[in-house]
């Protein structure tokens, strides 16, 4: 195959079986946190986020990361003190630590065998003939709130360790849809193209 012909092929999205697999991988994880009883009457989201959902991904890395977010916490910052009003700290049982290990538990009830607990932020279900590799992130709702007003949604990240981070998924996938557009939807072309490329040089 001429390299030209191998850099079109390229630039496509994973096949229709695997994004079968995706999706069907993200319902059957949504299905999990729903059937825990531990969650019931509690507010929370269950959604993918990363290369899925901005459809860069490619066959050698279909893995799907996934959000388990509990909307019981906001934690939020602000750029400067005092430009928004006081808020309630949260005093509810919904820390860190019991939201991970209450995801685990609908993990392990799903997914018998399957589930890999031991890294310090995703919880990793192993893939079968008909679900591709998914990391689980347990997080919780967070605001970054700008001095000249507004704010910005996002989740904020507790590691096993103690350390903690924030991720903006909405704002990337908006960003990800605007920029492809702006480039007459070259831009993701061009991130599987690079994806697939690496792989090429490491297999």
């Amino acid at each position: 195959m001429a390299l030209e012909d191998k850099l079109v092929g390229w630039t496509g999205p994973s096949s229709t079986t695997e994004q079968e697999k995706q999706n069907r991988t993200e319902r059957m994880i949504r299905e999990a946190i729903q059937a825990h009883a531990a969650f019931d009457g509690y507010s929370f989201r269950v959604y993918a986020k990363g290369s899925y959902p901005n459809n860069t991904n490619v066959r050698a890395d279909s893995d799907v990361d996934i959000a388990v977010q509990c909307c019981e916490v906001i934690y939020w910052e602000e750029a400067s003190p005092g430009v928004h009003g006081p808020r309630t700290s949260y005093t509810g049982s919904w820390t860190p630590s019991k939201l991970r290990t209450e995801v685990e538990s609908a993990l392990r009830a799903k997914f018998p065998g399957q589930v890999d607990a031991s890294g310090q932020t995703a919880i990793d279900v192993r893939s079968s003939s008909a679900r591709v590799d998914a990391d689980v992130v347990p997080c919780f709702s967070y605001e970054y709130h700008f001095a000249s007003g507004g704010s910005r949604d996002g989740t904020r990240v507790f590691k096993k360790n103690g350390g903690q981070f924030e991720n903006f998924p909405r704002q990337q996938l908006d960003n990800g849809r605007a920029k492809n557009n702006r480039t007459d939807l070259r831009f993701k072309q061009a991130v599987r193209v690079l994806k697939r490329t690496e792989n090429a040089r490491v297999s």
